[in-house]
């Protein structure tokens, strides 16, 4: 098993990595021998990941850390970078490589503070004498000054440093930054490959893969929770009986209520299994006594992780109804599909007497108004309006159609 077999769907990007990783490999090994590095034309040292969610822009991004980690022997013999099982490939892909740093933030934005600490990390040498990779899978949560700050260190790189940039789309990233990096789309994976990775890595059913599969429109991330968690099935049960509840003011009121409520629970379970942990470790660094009594000087410190943790269950939340608001989306648009007479594949096949219902007492006309009403919500949760608002108003707006 390579390091590309978790890159479900994506051929093109896939081919274009392995040969830059070959290039890589080739001017290590010239280098170690003392010889002058060959020119690697397809090796580059600032990569930019783009693509829908659920495309597998992350994974691609630490596929392509451990292939220039590779420290196969095979690779002398004409083997290719990412084999998957030597220390290099292992580590990477768990996580515990030291020259591998992997950035995501659980925040609404990642802020200048921990961009510099990047960029200093950037300029040393790799420890095993390989690559430094720096994986940035949320480029696009980048506030203005730390794009800013990050610019320069991709502008003039350190010559054994690879930065990893993940973003769903181009317009997400500083202009002179997507500049200054190669960039590779990557495409929503076909239903098929999806349900094939469910069944083949993680054991699960062939009918429950291939439901969970076209359920999420080949979203990898969401279709292995939906196969596996029982509670995403009830979640996503009950958003897809919302076309059916706003009916009248008083069910869109309520269904909104229900929607919110149900993100609120979400990031209140995230929170719970978290912060608690973060809370007493830092009591801990800091030493507090036994019965809880903090030192003085140290409630600064403590503030900063409240304020962490509180801006974490805000982007739970929106997280949350954004994953109910994109079922909604792709309810209406099997209604949509039903009423144009497409031969596409309904995402909601085992909702179809609801679909049925919906595409028969309404026209394609307010089926659109009815997506649109959708996108708008999700754009007003982007512009920090308040989410019972929000869905208040999407709900009404799917009354009316």
């Amino acid at each position: 098993m390579t390091v590309w077999d978790d890159v479900v769907g994506q051929e093109r990007v896939q081919a274009q990595l392995s040969a830059a990783a070959r290039d890589a490999d080739t001017r290590v090994t010239a280098q170690a021998h003392g010889a002058p590095a060959p020119d690697a034309s397809k090796m580059t040292h600032a990569w930019l990941f783009t693509g829908p969610p659920g495309s597998g822009r992350s994974t691609a991004a630490r596929a392509f850390a451990a292939a220039l980690q590779c420290t196969s022997p095979d690779r002398a013999l004409g083997g290719e970078p990412g084999c998957g099982f030597c220390d290099g490939c292992h580590t990477t892909l768990v996580g515990t490589h030291a020259d591998v740093e992997v950035i995501r933030t659980d925040l609404l934005s990642i802020g200048v503070k921990e961009t510099r600490e990047l960029v200093r990390r950037a300029q040393l040498s790799p420890a095993g004498g390989r690559w430094q990779v720096i994986i940035l899978e949320d480029a696009d949560r980048l506030t203005e000054g730390a794009g800013n700050v990050l610019l320069k260190a991709v502008e003039e790189p350190a010559s054994r440093t690879v930065w990893l940039l993940c973003a769903p789309s181009l317009e997400d990233v500083l202009p002179t930054i997507r500049s200054r990096c190669r960039h590779l789309t990557l495409r929503t994976p076909p239903v098929a490959a999806v349900a094939d990775v469910l069944i083949r890595r993680d054991g699960i059913e062939p009918e429950v893969a291939v439901n969970a599969a076209r359920a999420t429109q080949g979203h990898i991330g969401r279709a292995r929770r939906l196969a596996t968690d029982e509670r995403a099935r009830a979640r996503r049960a009950t958003v897809l009986k919302l076309p059916l509840r706003v009916e009248d003011i008083g069910g869109c009121l309520k269904a909104a209520q229900e929607l919110v409520d149900a993100a609120a629970e979400d990031a209140k379970q995230v929170a719970e299994e978290i912060d608690v942990k973060e809370t007493e470790d830092l009591k801990a660094a800091l030493g507090a006594s036994a019965g809880g009594r903090m030192p003085r000087g140290t409630a600064g410190a403590m503030k900063e992780l409240e304020d962490k943790q509180k801006r974490r269950k805000t982007r739970s939340q929106r997280d949350s109804l954004d994953l109910a608001l994109t079922d909604l989306t792709g309810f209406y648009r099997d209604v949509l599909a039903l009423q144009m007479g497409s031969e596409v594949a309904l995402a909601n096949h085992d909702v179809r007497d609801s679909l049925d219902r919906i595409a028969h007492g309404s026209t394609p006309e307010g089926t659109l108004r009815r997506i649109e009403a959708v996108v708008a919500c999700r754009q007003a949760l982007d512009r920090n309006v308040a989410p019972l608002l929000a869905v208040e108003a999407m709900a009404v707006a799917l009354r009316a159609g």
